[in-house]
């Protein structure tokens, strides 16, 4: 009864001050199409905006993500801040957030709230791993500003591997938002094209002790050929070494419902087209063990979104996958090491986003 009164307060709150959303939304869209070439990848600033919207709703404590946001080439600070003003004033009188934002996020995860659940995932992943390693790598980092939250100690060297244009920006705009990097080194790669192991190597990463590897929105964008190159890279590096990864299923790729149309369409105009997903064959979890076992890596937890069951298939999911004993592939950048093929996974699915 608590939370219908807290979602009516909100919603009579940003019913009433309707004006002010749509103002702030054309303001924010209008910038958006006006500034085209900027360099700055949709798919990126996608997470980045969930993320500005859960800090702006106090749920989340990213100061960095609420400062970059604003500081982006084709962003209108007054037009995102207007947008939100309603939402943010609806949440301090009634309490109450809006499921897209929620933090930490329960519950089914649709591909409407994807966002926030990533965060969520991720977030948990990266408290419960990053303790036993002393290198964090954010591939294909995009806006991510996790970077930023390092733990209290400062004992962790934080890496940020990603293509040249896009870190040459966020770069630029880490600068404009007033916002220390010099904890991070970046290393610029293509992901289909080069090595990003052997260039993390060179930039000082320390092969012989484990990292934690975070890759977020990346891998169904890139050519089959590229994630498997990228798995057996990780899998390369020192045991103990853990990735946290999301992708999704081929049922996105192949649907013919509206949403999946309208969301390849999407990607495919900004230059960003789906190419990759999981074998969406139930349980799509088999094609990902399978996949993870092939190139290496043991797969340590693993959450399906969306529904396997009366003939339904999964659209994608969340998973941790870890370098063991038995996961020693050669790679360019570790010249010298044992080959060998990993064990049969180990598999347990969270009753919840995040374990």
């Amino acid at each position: 009864m608590r939370d219908v009164f807290g979602a009516s307060v909100f919603y009579i709150v940003n019913v009433l001050l309707l004006p002010i959303t749509l103002l702030g939304y054309v303001i924010w869209v209008g910038k958006l199409l006006t500034v085209r070439a900027s360099g700055v990848s949709g798919t990126a600033q996608g997470p980045l905006s969930a993320r500005f919207f859960q800090h702006r709703l106090g749920i989340r404590d990213d100061d960095a993500a609420g400062r970059l946001l604003t500081a982006l080439p084709n962003i209108s600070p007054m037009g995102v801040r207007l947008f939100s003003a309603p939402m943010v004033l609806g949440h301090r009188v009634s309490g109450y957030v809006p499921r897209a934002f929620r933090y930490p996020f329960q519950g089914d995860v649709s591909p409407q709230y994807q966002a926030s659940a990533r965060v969520t995932f991720f977030d948990a992943a990266i408290e419960r791993h990053l303790p036993a390693v002393h290198q964090f790598v954010i591939l294909g980092a995009g806006f991510d500003t996790r970077a930023f939250r390092p733990p209290a100690n400062g004992a962790v060297k934080c890496f940020e591997v990603d293509a040249p244009k896009t870190q040459a920006v966020k770069r630029a705009m880490l600068a404009k938002a007033g916002l220390d990097s010099t904890g991070v080194t970046f290393v610029a790669a293509d992901f289909e094209e080069e090595d990003w192991l052997a260039k993390l190597v060179d930039a000082g990463l320390d092969s012989l002790k484990p990292a934690l590897f975070l890759w977020e929105g990346v891998s169904m964008y890139l050519r089959r050929e590229a994630v498997e190159s990228t798995l057996r890279r990780i899998a390369s590096t020192a045991r103990g070494s853990v990735v946290a990864f999301d992708y999704i299923t081929t049922m996105p790729l192949e649907s013919g419902g509206l949403y999946w149309r309208l969301a390849r369409a999407g990607t495919s105009a900004g230059g960003e087209p789906l190419k990759f997903g999981i074998d969406s064959t139930p349980p799509s979890r088999d094609g990902l063990a399978a996949l993870l076992q092939s190139c290496g890596l043991t797969l340590v937890e693993q959450c399906t979104l969306g529904p396997e069951t009366n003939g339904m298939r999964a659209w994608g999911g969340f998973a941790i996958a870890s370098v063991d004993s038995a996961a020693l592939i050669l790679s360019p950048a570790l010249r010298g090491s044992n080959t060998q093929v990993a064990v049969e996974p180990h598999q347990r699915t969270p009753d919840g986003i995040g374990g």
